[in-house]
């Protein structure tokens, strides 16, 4: 194993293992949104945004104390709409206090330079807002279908 610079300084914390460094992990983890080259802050977040957002809805609409009502795909929208603004309260609430330059590691070598501006992470939250409602939107759409009412009764 190495440890990639600070003068190998074992401290640090950025120590190559088989997980970080095979080149599957690092070709994953610099095509994810937050780490792909070329893209805007405002791109990044409608990217996160919408995974999350369409992700989020599904625990709060099937999980949720109204799951076996007509208003559990309504609440769950809702929930997952509530949290998405309250995460972005929070991104703001990051990009305001000041934020330092992003930091090279073994899995991200040349992080984007979006991630040291407040007005980076003012653009980031902005597409995640947006991204997060459509994406949680998108996910209420899909679970109004017949479908999905047939697939319930398949599973369980």
């Amino acid at each position: 194993m190495d440890i990639i610079g600070h003068g190998g300084d074992p401290q640090v914390g950025n120590l190559a293992t088989p997980v970080n460094a095979s080149g599957l992990s690092l070709a994953y983890i610099r095509n994810l949104p937050a780490y792909r080259q070329g893209l805007s802050p405002n791109r990044r977040g409608l990217e996160i945004g919408m995974a999350h957002g369409y992700f989020l809805f599904g625990p709060f609409a099937w999980l949720g104390p109204l799951r076996h009502t007509e208003y559990g795909n309504t609440a769950g929208l809702l929930a997952a709409i509530s949290l998405v603004c309250i995460l972005t309260i929070a991104l703001s609430f990051y990009a305001a206090v000041g934020v330092g330059q992003p930091i090279a590691t073994l899995t991200t070598p040349k992080p984007p330079e979006d991630w040291g501006t407040e007005i980076g992470w003012s653009e980031f939250a902005n597409g995640f807002l947006i991204g997060g409602c459509g994406g949680a939107l998108f996910a209420y759409f899909l679970g109004q279908t017949p479908y999905i009412d047939l697939l319930q009764k398949i599973l369980g």
